[in-house]
């Protein structure tokens, strides 16, 4: 996840009952600028225990293993591999696979190899991922009345369903009396389907077809259900586990594999957030982060941490264990290296975030917020790369929408300097993302008066004008969106700023004028944004009221004199010529 940014969707957009994971928002890291993570939810290759250069905790047998595994039966091992090779009865296989060249039928799942021995983690995982994508699938088939497909799909969901209740028996512990009760109901849902899509095929009337897809539908909605509920129980046992190793280690090697695992579940997107903060991951995590035994583990603790905190349960963990007085201390000790300040300002900046409704009352940050403040505006001008300047630069963004007090802060620490020296500096400001985070709280700063005196001695005003030529250089959704942010803002925050006449002075010397004409007229320069146009309009009205010399009469009466709404719609209607 988590670097800028993409916006992302999950794997299986399938019927939302039947699925435990379903759509979701991805995670925003800040106010304008990158989304983290835009993953699936359900990625096949997590791999659990990561060590460092690629190698596994499975992968490192030791020397009595090693000549154990030689002295094993060649056939056993075979037949060992074979099961996990296989995930559907080979007669199931023939009869379900048509000869035909339907469009689908290259997009059977079957797993070409399970996940390795003692990882049930992996397994529910990719067991999850597929099941769930073959209900997805199976909706749409019904929809079609394409019962043969219906059919066959239902044979093979329910072998992925045995597999699973199978394998993650055979590698977990004892599991309790209700997971017992809702594998069993599951797997008699997905027999009673399969036997009544069988008996579908040999019905030729359609009005009792009419009336057996509703059964059939019914009987989905309730197998999706049970798998949703059965997952859930068997992903939380497995956090719960992760979370009690984390608690109980006073070992460095243990506590950063096991919290890499739990980093590896928050990219899966916001249910299983929510299972690892309702599970006590936040408090785990925030244990290490209070133990100098542990300090160079806190950047992954703290990844870890924003990750979570994208759910309301993982911010209101964090508000319980004063989880802001930590970020707080290490934001403001200097003895912690630089990316463990970036990672808690990274922190700060998912918590803090604008989209979030519910980060709107943390009474604890308000007590902190001075301290964090400061301490951000210091990280943004030493910091030695553009993650770090991005990371602290997207917290103080947020935190300018999340208090005004904020922004006086910032004005008597000089920030608007700070940032406006980091531009010239490529090695800090070297993307739309960070420029986003830039002008968001020049825009916000530009409410206050005292700004603008500020902006015209930093030579701001010129620095804005050239965030109204921001283009993307990848030409990627996601660097054409943030430009797009950057031009509506520049526009917004010349307008504020232009209510001080020496502002406005200074903008039409620079052609900003021109430069606001051009964007209303040409929609390719504005990447056709209705936002951007809206905002360059009342950008340009400002100006003009104080310069109105510095427009030519047919700009005049198309672009100011009628009501805004008039200019936006006939400057939104033009038709470019290519003649």
């Amino acid at each position: 996840m988590r670097r800028p940014p993409g916006n992302g969707e999950t794997v299986s957009e399938g019927p939302g009952r039947w699925s435990l994971w379903g759509r979701h928002e991805p995670r925003r890291l800040c106010c304008a600028g990158p989304d983290r993570c835009g993953q699936a939810l359900l990625r096949i290759g997590v791999n659990m225990m990561a060590l460092p250069g690629g190698r596994h905790l499975d992968s490192i047998p030791l020397p009595g293993q090693r000549q154990h595994l030689m002295q094993v039966d060649s056939v056993q091992r075979w037949m060992e591999d074979l099961k996990l090779m296989t995930e559907c009865e080979c007669m199931c296989v023939l009869q379900a696979k048509p000869i035909s060249l339907e469009e689908d039928a290259q997009g059977d799942l079957i797993l070409a190899g399970g996940p390795g021995p003692g990882d049930p983690l992996q397994l529910l995982l990719k067991r999850g991922w597929v099941i769930s994508t073959e209900l997805r699938r199976i909706g749409q088939k019904l929809a079609q009345d394409r019962w043969a497909r219906v059919h066959s799909m239902s044979v093979r969901l329910t072998c992925h369903a045995r597999s699973m209740v199978s394998e993650y028996s055979a590698v977990s512990r004892n599991s309790s009396q209700e997971m017992g009760q809702i594998e069993k109901l599951l797997m008699e849902k997905c027999s009673e389907l399969s036997a009544v899509t069988e008996r579908c095929l040999q019905v030729e009337n359609e009005h009792i077809l009419k009336s057996m897809k509703a059964c059939v539908s019914e009987t989905l909605s309730t197998l999706g259900e049970h798998f949703g509920q059965l997952l859930e129980l068997a992903l939380t046992r497995e956090v719960q586990a992760l979370v009690r190793k984390i608690d109980a280690s006073d070992s460095i090697y243990t506590t950063e594999s096991t919290t890499g695992n739990l980093f590896s579940l928050t990219q899966e997107g916001a249910p299983l957030c929510r299972i690892i903060a309702k599970e006590g991951g936040v408090v785990a995590l925030f244990k290490v982060c209070r133990q100098d035994t542990f300090r160079c583990l806190y950047p992954q603790a703290l990844r870890t941490l924003a990750s979570i905190c994208c759910v309301e349960e993982g911010v209101h963990q964090l508000e319980k264990v004063d989880g802001m007085l930590c970020l707080a201390d290490i934001l403001t000790d200097d003895s912690h290296s630089e990316a463990t300040r970036a990672e808690a300002a990274a922190v700060v900046a998912q918590v803090t975030s604008p989209h979030l409704p519910f980060t709107q009352h943390l009474s604890s940050f308000l007590e902190s917020m001075e301290e964090i403040v400061t301490a951000l505006v210091k990280l943004c001008q030493e910091a030695s790369s553009g993650e770090v300047f991005l990371l602290a630069s997207a917290a103080l963004a947020n935190i300018t929408f999340f208090d005004t007090m904020a922004c006086e802060m910032l004005l008597q620490l000089n920030a608007i300097r700070v940032l406006l020296e980091a531009c010239s500096d490529k090695q800090r400001v070297d993307t739309p993302y960070t420029r986003d985070q830039i002008v968001t709280i020049l825009a916000n700063m530009s409410v206050l008066e005292q700004c603008a005196s500020d902006i015209i001695q930093e030579n701001g005003v010129q620095l804005i004008m050239g965030m109204l030529s921001e283009k993307p250089r990848s030409g990627t959704p996601a660097e054409v969106a943030a430009c797009e942010r950057v031009q509506q803002k520049a526009a917004v925050t010349l307008a504020r700023l232009s209510r001080d006449p020496d502002v406005a002075r200074e903008a039409v010397r620079l052609s900003c004028m021109s430069r606001l004409i051009e964007l209303c007229r040409s929609p390719s320069e504005r990447n056709s944004s209705d936002a951007v146009l809206v905002a360059c309009l009342a950008a340009l009205r400002r100006l003009a009221g104080v310069c109105p010399e510095g427009l030519q009469d047919s700009d005049f009466q198309q672009l100011v004199q009628p009501r805004l709404v008039d200019s936006f719609l006939l400057c939104s209607n033009m038709e470019e010529s290519f003649v």
